[in-house]
């Protein structure tokens, strides 16, 4: 049946070539069959370690040392529940940057982080990378997408669910159990491997399913594959992703060839598409200024209350939700909102529920006294402006609550 699906695409799509000249953020030479199933691009590159803050537990950063064709677009990825980028994913950073990416690969404040927190995280690392990092002016900032494994593939799906103006995400064997994808306005390719008992190829059709008509996306199966398939040298899967990434990142449609039809079937047991995967318009005039150093705003989710306003006069105010909650804990946000006027630090505080403890803070600097918490801003996002916002994250134990907090500056 797999078989006769990948048939009925190779005569149904028709591929549509695109010119260098009718699209200034093509990077490389025209691809072939052999150069995009390499393990290595036509780009050199280099790399630069990040420390641990700025909203995630630190990473690597990988990029071309070509500064001739412009700025380059920016991919963040994260590995999956208790892993690190080190162990899980370090192998994929080269191999992507070499095909004309600037690529941010992080580890999580904490290897227990859920979907949500990765997400959070995915985000807080794109805006380092095209804010404040080193290599921010070889970023366009306008151009980026993310990509997670298993737990890390829920964080890229909740981060695209954020981050509207992202360009694509990219689920590699995704477990995504704090939010569906029924509002999902970002192109979308999902990953699956037969033999995963984990997150099943089942419950991957699910959410390719969830993604509504006229948003692009695309369903790979591997054959063979466990859950695993994303931790080590993946031939298959970069073959795939990397066309993809291409096509929604660059725009550059000399890839569709080879997902519309799939041209390399070796390895793939099933293939689903919106086949001919469009991208969004290149600009006539795409922007050649540094990319913008305030912090681009993020869409937050429909269920999200909207901040308490601040009492007159007050400094800042704080109001709570509960992202998520399973037996046992549960995870909740706050977001921070300045009054009339700047604010250079903030501390929100609440007392916590019988039963209730703290076990890990993104986004902020926790401290306990008996059963009152206090978080204080971490160092990047305690200067607001009048009316500006802020969120931090927390995990939990106990049942989730409705808590009174308060804001004071700082």
């Amino acid at each position: 049946m797999a078989a006769a699906a990948l048939c009925a695409l190779s005569v149904a799509v028709a591929v549509r070539p695109a010119l260098a000249a009718d699209n200034p953020y093509q990077r490389g030479p025209d691809p072939t069959p052999a150069s995009v199933g390499a393990s290595r691009g036509t780009f050199a590159t280099a790399q630069v370690s990040v420390p641990a803050g700025n909203g995630f537990g630190g990473g690597v950063i990988y990029y071309p040392t070509d500064t001739s064709q412009g700025r380059f677009g920016a991919v963040a990825v994260v590995p999956g529940y208790t892993a690190t980028w080190a162990a899980e994913g370090a192998w994929m950073g080269p191999w992507l940057a070499s095909f004309g990416f600037v690529v941010i690969g992080i580890d999580t404040n904490s290897r227990n982080d859920w979907d949500t927190a990765r997400g959070t995280q995915l985000l807080a690392a794109l805006d380092y990378l095209t804010q404040r990092s080193s290599v921010r002016d070889r970023v366009d900032a306008s151009r980026a997408a993310v990509m997670g494994h298993s737990m890390g593939g829920g964080g890229a799906i909740y981060a695209a669910l954020q981050r509207p103006s992202l360009k694509t995400t990219v689920g590699l064997a995704p477990f995504s159990a704090s939010q569906t994808l029924n509002n999902m306005r970002v192109p979308t390719m999902l990953l699956a491997g037969q033999n995963d008992g984990t997150t099943t190829p089942a419950s991957i059709r699910n959410y390719y399913g969830q993604v509504p008509s006229g948003v692009e996306k695309a369903y790979l199966e591997l054959t063979g594959a466990g859950h695993g398939f994303p931790t080590s040298n993946n031939p298959t899967m970069m073959r795939n992703v990397i066309p993809w990434l291409k096509i929604f990142v660059d725009s550059d449609t000399r890839y569709t060839q080879f997902l519309c039809p799939l041209s390399n079937t070796n390895g793939i047991r099933s293939y689903e598409s919106t086949c001919p995967l469009v991208p969004s318009p290149v600009p006539t005039d795409p922007p050649t200024s540094a990319p913008p150093t305030s912090t681009p705003p993020t869409t937050p989710p429909p269920t999200t209350p909207p901040p308490t306003t601040p009492a007159p006069g007050g400094p800042c105010a704080a109001s709570y939700r509960t992202v998520n909650s399973w037996s046992g804990g549960f995870q909740g946000e706050v977001t921070v909102r300045a009054g009339g006027a700047p604010i250079n630090g903030w501390t929100v505080r609440w007392t916590l529920g019988g039963g209730q403890s703290i076990s890990q803070v993104w986004n902020g600097t926790l401290s306990t006294s008996g059963s009152t918490a206090t978080v204080r801003n971490a160092p990047y996002n305690g200067s607001l402006p009048a009316s500006g916002s802020t969120t931090f994250g927390f995990i939990a134990n106990g049942s989730p609550s409705a808590p009174t907090l308060t804001c004071a500056s700082p």
